[in-house]
């Protein structure tokens, strides 16, 4: 009986143990699902919320719109460097500069873009005609074969070439014209001429010394030919030290070291006075000089003592091709329909002295004066041949 009783007490005891492990597992699952279930709802709810925004980003577009280059209330000019950058101090930064006087002036729409290989001239013009621009403003000689076929190809949109020279106006077949295409164009060899004089009369060692782009460009040339015959002009015993860049249109405006160390040459052959003409390459020149103390540099393009501080030191001038005034006129024009097809030549000169004003003497400033004028009415000539 007792081992009857125990086994029954035992079998009680594991039948409870069972009951009550049976219980808590029941009761833990519907808590459980409880959670999950809410909690799944939640990003529902969110999404649901999110819907209105759409409404609101379809705004900016709406307003892209309004401003779109092929709508007739919109102006817009794009300009597009050859391979030099738009920073370059020089000419494409005063081709821009009429460009950005443009968006002030005339209410322009205005973009750039900067050239990394020639192949790419087409294509980056494609990208402004194709987009409705009204005018298209490419910048160096190198392309102005491009531009002169998109011109063609794209008669409803101005085309201006600058230093890009339009041979078709001398043609006696009239229908070779292209009236949308106009190359903003200037007489290099007299602002060249000037420079030249100065730096003869500025010389205290007799010899002057200009660093230089490549000679496949004629406005380089052009530049180079007036500088040394400005000199001659002043004295025929000047010892010239004239250096080209040996190397194509992709690099000779774009270096720098090699523009300073073609001036440290000229320095130490007893050059005190160096032009240097050639984008960045000529700044490189004119920032060796003015380490140089005693030694005067020549800028080009445009004012650079606005544009090259660090050749405060030896920046007596620039023979400056006045870029932006020529670029903003023909941008102008042809805004209110009167472009002027063809070559349209800027002006050119020198630079003020600026801090160097005191040391230039009357009598040099009279000189210059009068060199000027001979210039402009023919009664001096600079000696420079385009065809020679």
């Amino acid at each position: 009986m007792r081992k009857s009783s125990l086994w029954l007490t035992l079998l009680l005891l594991f039948a409870m143990l069972l009951a009550a492990c049976s219980g808590t597992s029941g009761g833990d699952e519907p808590e459980a699902e409880t959670e999950t279930t809410e909690t799944a709802e939640e990003p529902m709810e969110e999404e649901t919320v999110e819907e209105p925004m759409e409404e609101e980003a379809e705004e900016p577009m709406e307003e892209e719109a309004s401003s779109d280059c092929a709508s007739p209330d919109v102006f817009c000019v794009g300009l597009i460097t050859d391979v030099g950058e738009i920073d370059d101090k020089s000419f494409n930064q005063s081709a821009w500069e009429g460009v950005v006087r443009a968006e002030a002036e005339v209410g322009a729409k205005i973009d750039f873009i900067e050239t990394q290989d020639a192949k790419d001239y087409a294509t980056n013009i494609g990208l402004f005609a194709n987009n409705g621009y009204d005018v298209i403003v490419t910048v160096g000689f190198a392309m102005g074969e491009a531009t002169a076929v998109a011109a063609a190809e794209y008669p409803n949109i101005y085309f201006i070439g600058v230093d890009q020279f339009q041979a078709w106006q001398f043609d006696e077949d009239s229908s070779n014209d292209i009236a949308n295409l106009a190359g903003l164009m200037f007489n290099e060899d007299k602002a060249g001429f000037l420079a030249g004089a100065l730096a003869a009369m500025l010389t205290e060692s007799g010899t002057i010394g200009a660093v230089l782009g490549t000679d496949l460009v004629p406005p380089v040339v052009a530049f180079k030919e007036g500088y040394e015959n400005g000199a001659l002009y002043i004295n025929p015993d000047i010892t010239l030290i004239s250096t080209f860049h040996p190397g194509g249109l992709d690099v000779a405006f774009t270096d720098p070291e090699w523009g300073a160390s073609t001036a440290r040459q000229a320095l130490d052959q007893s050059a005190d006075v160096i032009f240097g003409a050639g984008g960045k390459t000529g700044n490189g020149a004119l920032i060796e000089v003015a380490g140089q103390e005693g030694a005067f540099c020549i800028g080009v393009d445009t004012d650079q003592w606005e544009t090259v501080p660090e050749a405060h030191a030896c920046l007596v001038s620039s023979a400056m091709k006045l870029i932006t005034p020529g670029v903003f006129d023909l941008v102008s024009a042809a805004k209110d329909g009167a472009f002027p097809a063809g070559n349209f030549f800027g002006e050119v000169g020198l630079a003020p002295f600026h801090d160097f004003d005191a040391q230039i003497s009357q009598e040099i400033k009279d000189t210059l004066a009068e060199i000027d004028a001979g210039l402009q009415d023919g009664s001096i000539e600079t000696g420079y041949n385009p065809g020679g």
